[in-house]
């Protein structure tokens, strides 16, 4: 059974119209209203900024010279670099060019690479550094410094022509799922899909993000950099996160986006408070724990946590103005459709969304995703109010002696002992139980105190069979947790 979750046109705020079909289109027209402002700044070198105007002269020497090197729009281009401004001016080249951007960790091994070449088939490989291990066979392979220099020569020689023109629902960019169920795949997503981030956080042109996330994936590309681009605004960009750094720029700054794992490292600074001057701080890629949540408002800092994924883009997200509820998601995003699908007698279901910012399909595969609802595969459970809460994927359900358990809901309760700094709860086969409840825990907790707190606010079924203590979780770039590695 599927049932909404909440009833369209609900969501406060507005949508700043963009003007244009496409990302190229949506900049060319930001940078032409305001020439001289700053658009991108080196985090480490203050001094050193791109503005609006020679940011769009060399993005289009990018997109001129990448034609005079054979790559037509439609073509894909590899771009695997850290998060510089030389590299980024080569990622807008690359979609002003026409091209299909296709974004990958900088740190991924060769075969991570080799199996993105062998599925995406790019005509180029953008690199910042040496990677003679990384690419076996496939696409020619050009340094972002190399670029650069053609771009000046390209533009020395002739004005740059006019970008080619682009469709809104032609591709524009694939980024490949963290594969956690198999082999990555490829969500394709268009001009249309990415122009519908702006939604409801009220970006202006006077906002600076402190932006430190990593570009190859949708988070920091997509809400951070595309973001700011489409709102005219600008970004203070730093190639790694670096909690003094963070802080460092937050007085200059008016909003930073980031994952659990850097909130609870700047809230173990004791200095937390700087981030309290910026107007905004948004947590996402991975669920916030109800407790760093009150830490930090504690500090003043009243976190903004929001759901998305690769395939969806940005999808609910709890109000600027309004209830910030800490443990929760929110509520659908303006063009976002929200439904839970066979829910338990709890109300816990699989997320199923549709709406503007979904990708077009998984590249060179079947299993595309419809243009009705796309599972998510989050298992979650809906207030009367609509504020949705996470409480875990639909693959890490522990079933154990007939009875399901949710991980979120135990690593709720476990967290709040004093001793908890994080934890993650998996199932471990049992001859007796089918699974059994396994906690991780990084901390030093007195076991004892620790089980009679599950025992206190779980059901028995719930409560951890087994307390493992280790030195830290295994997390991928972005701070997700891989429980597999648990297991």
């Amino acid at each position: 059974m599927v049932r909404a979750l909440i009833p369209a046109g609900r969501w406060p705020g507005h949508r700043t119209p963009a003007p244009g079909r496409t990302l190229p289109e949506v900049w060319a027209g930001r940078w032409a209203a305001r020439p001289d402002a700053p658009v991108l700044i080196d985090g480490w070198e203050g001094t050193r900024r791109v503005d609006a105007a020679t940011l769009g002269a060399r993005t289009a020497a990018v997109a001129t010279a990448l034609a005079e090197r054979g790559v037509a729009p439609g073509d894909r281009v590899l771009w695997c670099a850290r998060a510089t401004l030389p590299s980024i001016e080569a990622l807008l080249g690359v979609l002003r060019s026409g091209a299909v951007l296709v974004p990958v960790s900088p740190s991924a091994t060769g075969p991570e690479i080799d199996h993105v070449v062998a599925d995406a088939g790019p005509v180029l490989a953008l690199c910042d550094r040496e990677r003679p291990d990384a690419f076996s066979a496939g696409p020619v392979v050009m340094g972002v410094d190399e670029l650069a220099a053609a771009a000046a020569a390209a533009a020395a020689r002739t004005a740059p022509g006019a970008c080619p023109i682009r469709r809104p629902g032609d591709d524009a960019l694939i980024v490949y799922t963290s594969g956690t169920t198999g082999k990555p795949k490829g969500a394709v997503h268009t001009h249309a899909s990415l122009l519908a981030l702006l939604t409801a956080w009220d970006w202006a042109p006077e906002d600076r993000l402190v932006l430190c996330l990593p570009l190859f994936h949708v988070h920091g590309l997509c809400a951070g950099l595309f973001g700011t681009l489409a709102a005219g605004a600008s970004a203070v960009v730093f190639d790694r996160f670096d909690e003094g750094a963070v802080l460092g720029a937050a007085p200059s700054g008016t909003m930073f986006f980031g994952v659990p794992t850097m909130y609870h490292r700047l809230a173990a600074t004791g200095e937390a408070t700087a981030l309290a001057r910026l107007r905004l701080c948004v947590s996402g890629s991975a669920p916030l724990a109800p407790d760093l949540w009150h830490r930090l408002a504690a500090d003043g800092v009243v976190v903004l946590e929001r759901y998305g994924m690769t395939e969806t883009l940005l999808t609910l997200s709890n109000p600027l103005a309004g209830e910030r509820r800490p443990g929760s998601v929110g509520l659908p995003l303006p063009g976002v459709e929200a439904a839970v699908d066979d829910a338990d007698d709890s109300g816990i279901g699989e997320l199923l969304v549709r709406g503007a910012p979904l990708c077009r399909g998984y590249w060179g595969r079947n299993d595309v995703v419809s243009g009705d609802w796309f599972a998510t595969g989050d298992l979650v459970s809906v207030a009367r109010d609509g504020y949705v809460t996470i409480r875990g994927r639909r693959t890490e359900l522990i079933i154990t002696g007939g009875h399901n358990v949710y991980p979120a809901e135990v690593e709720a309760v476990l967290s709040r002992h004093p001793g908890v700094i994080e934890v993650a709860v998996v199932g471990a086969p049992s001859a007796e139980w089918g699974e059994s409840v396994v906690a991780y825990v990084v901390g030093d907790p007195d076991l004892d105190s620790l089980h009679e707190l599950a025992a206190a606010e779980l059901a028995p079924f719930k409560c951890p069979r087994q307390v493992r203590l280790i030195d830290a979780l295994p997390r991928n770039a972005l701070g997700k947790v891989v429980r597999g590695d648990l297991r």
